[in-house]
């Protein structure tokens, strides 16, 4: 059997933090000071890989704890980041961690869902480098299942069968045979069906139940009748399973993992602890102590094999309303030694994130009714009133930052996107007296925009 050489993916020349502000700056407004310092953390692990080899085991990566309320972009900072990083990227909730012995997540489940991402991402890369070879086997497979072979007995019979085939080729890439049945094996569920209940929860049984009782239950095939269209995708499947050494993808998984891995650590706020240690920040502490090994280095159990957690960069993220970083325990505050405060967002925030960035909303309306024939054009009072109407509800009700705007554009354009199909309009002008016809009498009733926006 073929299979592909394994060559270590290397890595692009990497942006210098000046670029990797630049292009934050196409999707996040403001926040300079966040911006910066993940950018410096981004291109220090481009800086580790080149560093003497002896001294490049010691070089740990400064991890962060961005601190700012709900909205500001924290999360997209984040992500946007592990893009440019084209590094495995998962985002965790610290509250859905619990101590080890009660139920709940433990914490090293955010090291094995990052495995189980590097994994996927390497194997879609060699699978696309394969894909080439991969269509052509499955054609041939096809071309075989059509036209079997049959053995010829002199050079003429040969000659007129392989004429016949590639006439065969030409109507099948032409997608004449499309709905011609052929006989192919379908995989079927070999495991019993069958429920485990733990203290830990299913998905931290830390194996792969299939893998582990293939032996015992292995897969079964069933012969059935497919048309081509459905029968190609299977086949080319199985081509792409048989040229990709998953061996070589799983080496190169797990070291992607553990030299560019990101984990971001949303709502850590919600487990520092403050006052008294009883009831809740008893559970809260115990979560910060089972987290501090794995930010401080340990190795992590997963299916495809150990991951050592040394160099992945964990970004932090807390509103800290309650509670400041200072009521973490001293020995996790000391692994988190960036530490970066986002300011909240006001109307003018919301007029620039409402047209600066690539995604920004107004782009992504007026691509939605460009979907049906139209166009959506929005004047510049109308993007002032949209982003003084989120900032005036943020005021009054529950501040959620720049998210506002995604209620308050929903509320805006409900009636525009519900009769566009039928309305016939081509061109819908959003101006100052549209946003205000559509959402002043919501503004005005302040129970009503508690509710609806």
């Amino acid at each position: 059997m073929k299979t592909v050489d394994f060559v270590r993916l290397e890595a692009e020349q990497a942006l210098t933090p000046r670029q990797i502000v630049v292009e934050l700056d196409q999707y996040i407004v403001g926040q300079q000071a966040a911006k910066r310092a993940v950018a410096i953390a981004l291109r220090n692990r481009w800086r580790r890989q080149r560093a003497p080899e002896a001294l490049r085991g010691e070089i740990l990566p400064n991890n962060i704890i961005l601190i700012g309320p709900t909205g500001v972009g924290k999360t997209e900072i984040a992500r946007r980041l592990a893009r440019l990083a084209r590094a495995p990227f998962v985002k965790v909730e610290a509250t859905k961690f619990t101590e080890v012995g009660y139920v709940g997540r433990d914490v090293d489940s955010m090291v094995r869902d990052l495995a189980e991402v590097a994994v996927a991402e390497v194997k879609a890369e060699w699978s696309q480098r394969v894909e080439a070879e991969a269509r052509e086997r499955s054609e041939q497979r096809l071309l075989d299942l059509l036209l079997p072979h049959v053995a010829a007995t002199d050079a003429e019979a040969r000659e007129r069968q392989e004429r016949t085939r590639e006439k065969l080729r030409d109507l099948l890439r032409a997608g004449e045979l499309e709905e011609r049945k052929v006989s192919v094996d379908v995989p079927t569920r070999s495991l019993p069906m069958f429920e485990i209940f733990s203290a830990a929860g299913s998905e931290e049984m830390g194996v792969n139940l299939s893998e582990s009782l293939g032996g015992l239950f292995p897969g079964r095939r069933r012969r059935s009748e497919l048309p081509v269209r459905e029968a190609r995708p299977l086949l080319h499947a199985e081509e792409v399973e048989k040229l990709v050494d998953m061996e070589k993808v799983r080496q190169e998984a797990l070291h992607r993992a553990e030299t560019a891995g990101i984990i971001f650590l949303d709502e850590i706020d919600k487990i520092a602890g403050h006052g008294p240690n009883v009831g809740p920040d008893v559970s809260r502490q115990g979560v910060q102590r089972d987290l501090l090994p794995i930010v401080e280095g340990s190795s992590v159990t997963t299916k495809h094999g150990v991951v050592r957690t040394d160099h992945i960069l964990f970004v932090a993220a807390g509103a800290f309303h309650a509670t400041k970083p200072s009521d973490l325990i001293p020995e996790l505050q000391g692994r988190f030694p960036i530490r970066v405060e986002l300011s909240s967002l006001d109307a003018s925030d919301f007029v620039r994130i409402l047209t600066e960035p690539k995604n920004a909303l107004v782009r992504q309306y007026a691509a939605l009714v460009e979907a049906e024939g139209g166009s959506l054009e929005f004047t510049p009072e109308a993007v002032t009133e949209i982003a003084g109407v989120a900032a005036q509800v943020n005021e009054r009700s529950e501040n959620i930052g720049a998210r506002r705007l995604h209620t308050v554009m929903t509320t805006l354009l409900d009636e525009v996107l519900f009769d566009l199909p039928e309305s016939g309009l081509k061109t819908i002008l959003v101006d100052a007296a549209f946003v205000r016809r559509r959402l002043d009498h919501i503004l005005r009733d302040e129970d009503l925009s508690r509710y609806i926006l």
